[in-house]
């Protein structure tokens, strides 16, 4: 598929290959919070307290730099060869929030994290277990307790690291600059697959709606969690929440997932 090319801008998409999904190609969450963050920055905003959706067309190449240009429609786009990678526009609604969990509660769930026992990519940046603390976010959601709750959850613990550093699992609670927008999506993104049974049924991310109200800071333990919310043939629709120690908010995302081939990521 090609983009009608209507206003080129100076800004270019990138995916480093640190932060890849499959090994091939960038991590979901944060190629879409990456292209989010260009879109605020493109519409003269601030990254915070707008909810963005982004859609994904095919997956993003690493250490490849991506022309971006403004479609009829007002959205941000990326391509590469001629062909549409990603697409960010305002979204209609903010995503609902899935409820959160105690800290507690979250931090027993990550035993039961399934990648730990089979992981389809154990070098995702968000969830796999194959990175080095601090390398990469080493989220490892496992189920926890239903009751009091009118969707199963997953959950688990993330205590980010500064950006000069690794936006890890572990940082230090001095650094006084919070972890860039596209980290914090990333964070937002593999627990709703998992959430989704990532471990029966082998899923790219399609499209992610995300609003961040406040970028987290280094050394805060904060709670992911996700939920899912229906199958409808090859798309399988979730939703994630960060919270604060206190249960606040801090961002919320829905997720479109497409089934795929396990053999075009062999």
């Amino acid at each position: 598929m090609t983009t009608q090319r209507t206003e080129p801008t100076e800004q270019a998409l990138t995916v480093p290959a640190r932060f890849c999904g499959p090994p091939r190609s960038g991590n979901g969450g944060w190629s879409a919070g990456a292209l989010a963050a260009l879109w605020a920055d493109a519409r003269g905003s601030g990254p915070l307290g707008t909810a963005v959706t982004v859609t994904l067309r095919t997956p993003p190449p690493l250490d490849t730099p991506m022309p971006t240009t403004h479609d009829e429609a007002g959205a941000l786009v990326a391509h590469h060869d001629g062909v549409v990678v990603a697409e960010a526009v305002a979204a209609p609604a903010p995503p609902r929030p899935v409820p959160g969990v105690p800290v507690a509660d979250a931090a027993a769930a990550e035993a039961a994290y399934p990648g730990l026992r089979s992981h389809p990519f154990p070098t995702c940046f968000a969830c796999g277990p194959g990175r080095e603390p601090g390398d990469g976010l080493r989220i490892f959601p496992g189920p926890v307790d239903p009751r009091d709750a009118d969707e199963p959850r997953v959950a688990a613990t993330w205590v980010p690291a500064g950006p000069a550093g690794s936006a890890g699992s572990a940082g230090s609670a001095g650094s006084a600059e919070p972890v860039d927008l596209a980290t914090t999506w990333a964070a937002l993104d593999c627990v709703g697959g998992w959430a989704g049974d990532l471990e029966e049924r082998l899923m790219v991310l399609g499209r992610m709606t995300a609003v961040v109200h406040r970028l987290p800071r280094p050394g805060e333990t904060l709670v992911v969690v996700g939920a899912a919310r229906g199958v409808d043939g090859r798309r399988t629709l979730t939703a994630s929440s960060l919270h604060d120690e206190d249960g606040v908010v801090v961002g919320a995302a829905e997720h479109v997932w497409f089934a795929v081939d396990p053999a075009l990521f062999a």
